[in-house]
């Protein structure tokens, strides 16, 4: 690698470490604002936050490496025009292939990178992440009761804590109960704790009293106790068995089955297109990549038409987006369309490494005749 390729690459490294931190910065910062309520007002600490936050990174990264690629080879070769870099590199004799091959070289590395995720990190992440949730919405139950509000389990049982404690203790803790219209039941008690079991998570009441009251005679009747179980079980119960998303599972299980009492006749397609996507994608890289490179370095380096190529760059950047999100929707739906999602990953790199060759040739061409004349 020359001086001047390893200035250009160097730069475009710089430039996608930068870009790639602040769209997934964005991006992250978008979806943790659903954990926030979960912090606020569900007991979860800062810590475990960052951690499930951390955890869903991988899943971000091969949406974001193509686009921050893409934006840094544009930026960073408009630059090198509008300082006039690339026109001296030019007329010192670099070749196209030459021009474009720092961009090419970032993009071949960003695409064994992406597959690496894809492959490797992302199910392993995404399915540690899963677990985490799993068990905080059902073996830690006590996130889902808010302190200083009424929390509806449903249309017959309410449940109200005045506050809670750092280490899970619930103080002035109210249950009531109307699953029996004819002897609705309220529970009262200074102190309260939700803990799991092997079965179920209970709630556990201490130092209260237990009130019933019989509308048919209208007589109340009262049981203070020390300890007493309420049976909230059936509310709070996790389902027997976690559903596996497709972002979870590993390209063999999604491709083979591996589990086929865990996935339904409708999340066959979904998870077939799944596999293929993890295939196809990283190749969105390099094609985003050359797709850049072809409408920036065709043609004469001029200042009038660098804005032009930019924009058509731009709009086949959203073009080949677009394409590919419709592909997605409609390979689910028609497995034999999948084909199309490598030919859609594909095409750009053939297409624009072509462009650049008939550049060079076009160049080779005017060349001549004015060599001649001198």
């Amino acid at each position: 690698m020359g001086r001047i390729t390893r200035y250009v690459f160097g730069q475009l490294v710089m430039g996608m470490i930068l870009v790639t931190a602040g769209l997934t910065c964005v991006v992250w910062l978008m979806q943790s604002l659903r954990f926030v309520e979960m912090i606020v007002n569900r007991g979860l600490s800062a810590g475990t936050f960052v951690y499930m936050t951390i955890l869903m990174l991988p899943s971000f990264f091969p949406i974001v490496l193509p686009i921050a690629l893409f934006t840094v080879v544009i930026f960073i070769y408009s630059k090198l025009v509008s300082d006039r870099e690339l026109v001296v590199m030019r007329s010192a004799g670099f070749s196209q292939s030459a021009l474009a091959g720092p961009a090419i070289l970032l993009a071949l590395i960003t695409v064994l990178f992406t597959y690496i995720l894809n492959l490797y990190v992302m199910p392993e992440s995404w399915r540690k992440f899963r677990e985490m949730q799993w068990n905080f919405r059902y073996s830690f139950a006590h996130i889902v009761l808010k302190e200083g509000a009424f929390n509806t389990l449903n249309r017959d049982i309410t449940v109200f804590v005045r506050e809670r404690g750092s280490e899970g203790q619930l103080d002035g803790v109210l249950v009531h109960d109307n699953r029996d219209p004819e002897k609705p039941t309220t529970y009262m008690a200074e102190k309260g704790a939700l803990v799991s079991t092997e079965e179920t998570p209970r709630l556990v009441l201490f130092d209260g009293n237990r009130q019933e009251m019989d509308r048919k005679t209208g007589r109340l009747s009262t049981l203070y106790f020390d300890r007493a179980t309420p049976d909230l079980g059936e509310f709070i119960k996790p389902p027997a068995r976690r559903h596996r998303e497709a972002r979870e599972r590993t390209l063999d299980d999604l491709l083979n089955h591996l589990d086929e009492a865990d996935i339904s006749e409708s999340d066959i397609g979904k998870f077939t297109v799944e596999a293929h996507k993890r295939l196809s994608s990283p190749l969105q890289s390099l094609g985003f990549t050359i797709t850049g490179l072809a409408c920036l370095l065709s043609g004469a380096f001029t200042r009038r038409s660098q804005t032009r190529r930019v924009v058509l760059s731009i709009m086949l950047l959203v073009f080949l987006q677009g394409t590919t999100l419709g592909l997605h929707y409609y390979c689910a739906r028609n497995l034999e369309l999948i084909p199309l999602l490598y030919v859609n990953a594909a095409l750009p790199v053939v297409i624009g490494y072509l462009v650049l060759l008939r550049a060079t040739d076009w160049r080779r061409r005017h060349r001549q005749p004015a060599i001649a004349a001198s």
